[in-house]
């Protein structure tokens, strides 16, 4: 018997949008793999592409912090929903996000050694939350931008507090524009990424496995197609050349209109405004992205503390 059960039938329909019965033989065909099965399905033509699942869960707080031209996103992880709406939680993401920025990269064991402005370092405060919350705390990622001259416009999508939230973005602007024209572009630039999920700044950035496992997927499919090697060849050319297109920020489609490349928004705004925009890198943070967080029994949990 195959080893999976029905949330993982769930799970694969919720990646990939296949069918119960399509999601249950993948399953079983790959022993239970989630991964190799969401791969199986693309390859048969039965799921949509995947990009980092936007449904992987996980809780806590992203933060986001600006000073000069210097930005920093912070992701810091709670057990439950409970601690992430806590006062005393919210205010630590909130003056780590800030301590953050007095670090020059994006090592998290570097910020716990940091001095937290109420005392102690970074990694006390964390210890000290920890015991008087009662829950685990974990400051998982950071990540750190600037440019030389222009500006970081902040964004943070769906906010619990200011600054605070699920997804936060943050946009890198290097040119010599003002904050009248860099502003207002980089928050439709962060609002498009929040919502298009890009996954490098260009196609030269994006990730080599990830690029390994779509030509892997293409391969399958042009194989299925029965044309010759050669046309066969060009069209897992073609499909890698998508891919990059659809998941580089730069060359997306500008959510706002549809039709405009991204970069192609921000060359339009620099010769508006008179002065070369470059859009320098970004970051895009949604908590919990990549963890998989253990399916529970709300019900059963009750009743074995019950039982005591």
């Amino acid at each position: 018997m195959a080893n999976f059960t029905t949330a993982d039938i769930k799970a694969l329909r919720e990646r990939t949008g296949a069918g119960m019965m399509d999601a249950k033989k993948a399953l079983v065909e790959c022993d239970g793999d989630l991964e190799a099965a969401v791969d199986a399905l693309r390859a048969k033509g039965l799921a949509t592409a995947q990009k980092k699942s936007s449904r992987t869960a996980a809780e806590g707080l992203v933060g986001v912090a600006v000073e000069g031209t210097t930005g920093v996103a912070v992701e810091v992880n709670s057990e439950t929903d409970f601690v992430a709406k806590n006062d005393r939680f919210q205010d630590f993401v909130r003056k780590v996000t800030e301590t953050a920025l007095k670090t020059s990269g994006d090592d998290v064991e570097t910020l716990k050694g940091l001095d937290y402005p109420d005392g102690g370092t970074v990694s006390d405060k964390l210890t000290d939350n920890v015991a008087t919350i009662g829950e685990n705390q974990q400051i998982r990622r950071m990540k750190t931008v600037s440019v030389s001259k222009g500006m970081v416009v902040p964004y943070m999508h769906n906010a619990v507090a200011p600054n605070l939230g699920k997804i936060g973005v943050l946009v890198a602007l290097e040119s010599e524009a003002g904050a009248d024209v860099l502003e207002p572009l980089g928050k439709q630039l962060a609002m498009h990424i929040a919502a298009a999920f890009p996954q490098a700044l260009n196609a030269e950035g994006l990730d080599a496995e990830t690029i390994e496992r779509e030509r892997k997927i293409a391969a399958e499919k042009a194989a299925e197609s029965g044309k010759p090697a050669e046309v066969q060849d060009k069209m897992v050319e073609g499909a890698i050349k998508k891919f990059a297109k659809e998941n580089a920020l730069l060359s997306q489609v500008f959510v706002m209109d549809n039709k405009t490349a991204i970069a192609d928004v921000v060359a339009k705004a620099g010769k508006d405004a008179g002065h070369a925009i470059e859009l320098k890198d970004y970051v895009r943070f949604q908590l919990g992205e990549g963890i998989e967080k253990e399916a529970s029994d709300f019900a059963a949990e009750v009743a074995a503390a019950v039982k005591g």
